[in-house]
């Protein structure tokens, strides 16, 4: 049987969504009302249409065309330029690659989100909005790969708003749109019902929390908006989940109430900083459940030393079950809730230490400060480095067997990226030292610093061993 995959649904389109912003970097969004009255019609002379409601929405959508180069051609091309090379290869084609897609207008100053893997590796970016033939240029304003958002401009005035709805009030049922431009044919709309919440697992993204649809998300809707029945945007389609490419009725699309966090970072800082506690943890089963107290909750399995929750009292074991005023159901809840929070504020942890109910207070660090280990980062030469976990293998499809230090990321037109590592490779070691976790990754830094030194990496079975200085 073959292998479900995931398909990002961009290939020849690419969908936004437009964010107002006023003067002092801040964003003043046209909300709905939060929590509607579901109807259904009652009369014999009543259709079920949404054709007025969704009207609105469609003259939000905007086309998009990005012209997107190969990372790794420039490192080709100097292997190319060794006779050895162009003996035994054929030179590859390196040309920019182009795209087609859609969007959704959400204020009228020029402000887009979309996906950051729609946009990613793009040299340019062009808006068309609808009934308007002319053709934007687009500023890149800021990405955030951790939850597939990104956030471009363009300079235009008096564009179509879409009302704001709220995610945290959807449920199971509701019928929902998915509105794009797939195909390049126009504006389209595609009906559906919201099929489950708060999806996560599903190996897309760092942060995710999806709404799940069987509305049609088309190859191209990436990016673009998933309304409600009234019109108003609950959430950003970003994937489907197919054999072949085609839609099989299983759509994510990230809720909105996620996007605003994002977005409004974005805008004001240029990327998104995230509270970090410094926990591996592991969700509640039939066996722990019967340990402990409360049955929903994540517990603590390690810590890192150098962390927020290890300095803060934290113990293996902590069942965490809820964090201020918000209730941790499992570790996906968790992650989520510590992301939300800013870098520097104290939080209220309540924990479950031998059947006894007790609060920490927590001083969150900045994600930043750790997983990008920046002294590693300049040392290897552009890489986003991390200790690997079940989320990250997870997300990478590594085996649960890996070992070593994962890349998360490469940067572009880092060392790194001109060495040839790639997002996915698994550090295993460094000269002749054997590399677990990120302290002996620094011990073999510190030991070759300013040095030539051979790097082994695992990538997907296959072992690679590539020159750093």
């Amino acid at each position: 049987m073959k292998k479900i995959g995931l398909v990002l649904s961009f290939f020849v389109l690419i969908s936004v969504v437009v964010w107002a912003k006023d003067s002092s970097n801040s964003i003043n969004l046209k909300m709905a009302e939060a929590s509607p009255k579901r109807v259904t019609p009652s009369d014999s002379d009543e259709i079920l249409s949404f054709s007025n409601r969704l009207k609105k929405s469609m003259k939000s959508v905007v086309n998009i065309k990005s012209v997107q180069s190969d990372p790794n051609s420039k490192q080709i091309q100097e292997l190319m330029r060794d006779p050895y090379f162009r003996r035994y290869f054929s030179m590859p084609n390196n040309r920019p690659k182009g795209a087609l897609g859609s969007g959704v207008v959400l204020s009228k100053d020029g402000y887009i989100v979309t996906n950051n893997h729609v946009v990613e590796n793009a040299t340019s970016i062009t808006v068309t909005l609808p009934d308007d033939p002319k053709e934007y240029e687009a500023k890149l304003i800021g990405t955030d790969k951790d939850s597939d958002l990104a956030v471009i401009k363009i300079d235009a005035k008096n564009l179509n708003p879409i009302e704001v709805g709220d995610s945290n009030y959807l449920k199971v049922g509701d019928v929902v749109f998915a509105v794009g431009n797939p195909f390049g044919v126009g504006e389209t709309v595609t009906q559906g019902i919201v099929s489950a919440l708060n999806k996560n697992h599903v190996g897309i993204n760092q942060y995710e929390n999806f709404i799940q649809t069987d509305a049609s998300i088309n190859p191209g809707n990436s990016g673009g908006a998933l309304v409600d029945s009234r019109g108003a945007l609950v959430g950003i389609n970003s994937a489907i989940l197919s054999r072949s490419g085609g839609n099989n009725g299983i759509g994510f699309a990230i809720p909105v109430s996620m996007v605003k966090r994002v977005v409004t970072s974005l805008i004001s800082n240029g990327k998104v900083s995230r509270g970090y506690l410094g926990v591996t943890i592991s969700d509640l089963n039939s066996e722990l459940t019967q340990i402990y107290k409360h049955k929903k909750g994540t517990v603590v399995v390690n810590l890192d030393k150098n962390a927020p929750a290890y300095k803060s009292g934290f113990k293996r074991g902590d069942l965490i079950y809820k964090i201020n005023d918000k209730d941790v159901k499992d570790s996906s809840s968790l992650k989520q809730i510590v992301a939300s929070l800013k870098p520097g504020s104290t939080n209220t942890f309540y924990v479950e230490r031998d059947k006894k109910d007790i609060k920490i207070e927590t001083t969150l660090d900045s994600r930043d400060n750790f997983l990008l280990g920046k002294s590693l980062d300049q040392a290897l030469g552009g890489m986003k480095l991390s200790d690997l976990n079940y989320q990250n293998m997870k997300s990478f499809q590594l085996p649960n067997d890996s070992s070593g230090v994962l890349i998360e990321d490469v940067y572009p037109s880092s060392n790194a990226e001109r060495a040839g590592f790639q997002a996915g490779d698994v550090i295993i070691q460094i000269e002749n030292i054997n590399i677990t976790n990120l302290n002996d990754l620094k011990k073999a830094i510190n030991r070759y610093k300013n040095r030539p030194k051979r790097v082994y990496v695992n990538r997907y079975g296959t072992i690679l061993m590539f020159a750093m200085r």
